[in-house]
């Protein structure tokens, strides 16, 4: 298959009360509570149509105060080395986060949410509604639910 480059604009940036990432709660038992306002650009505004409906949202962002790739990543929450792609590390071969967050309410171009995990001034690639039909008794956790096992959380 052959290798290509893919181009994308910012829809908006994210107003967060983090301005840098040891202030972002990490690790076992973190709570992503924060809120803050997805301020979505005049042009894209037209697309945030009935998204007022949705109780939550997937935002897809960029780390783009991250630098470079390692493909093992020990996180916060354990002491041992994990696949970066088990984990939510920004330092990854393509710098995109996903983050849930619940809608709190639109105030036109704005979009008020809390589950902020994100710095102030993040580009916002895209937003879905958060739709799930996997139970959550069928959800696994993978090493986390070890690590929380082994801490005790």
């Amino acid at each position: 298959m052959a290798s290509e480059m893919f181009s994308m604009q910012p829809i908006g940036y994210v107003r967060s009360p983090y301005q840098n990432r040891s202030a972002v709660p990490r690790g076992l038992g973190a709570k992503h509570d924060a809120e803050g306002v997805l301020e979505i650009l005049p042009e894209f505004e037209r697309g945030l149509m009935d998204i007022e409906g949705f109780s939550h949202l997937f935002v897809i962002w960029v780390f783009d105060r991250s630098e470079g790739c390692d493909l093992m990543a020990t996180p916060p929450s354990d002491n041992r080395q994990h696949g970066v792609f088990a984990t939510r590390s920004p330092m990854r071969p393509n710098p995109i986060g996903l983050t849930v967050v619940e809608l709190l309410r639109r105030d036109g171009p704005r979009l008020h949410v809390r589950g902020i995990d994100m710095l102030e001034g993040t580009p916002i690639l895209d937003l879905k509604p958060y739709l799930s039909s996997i139970a959550p008794a069928a959800l696994r956790r993978g090493w986390l639910a070890e690590a929380e096992a082994r801490s005790g959380k």
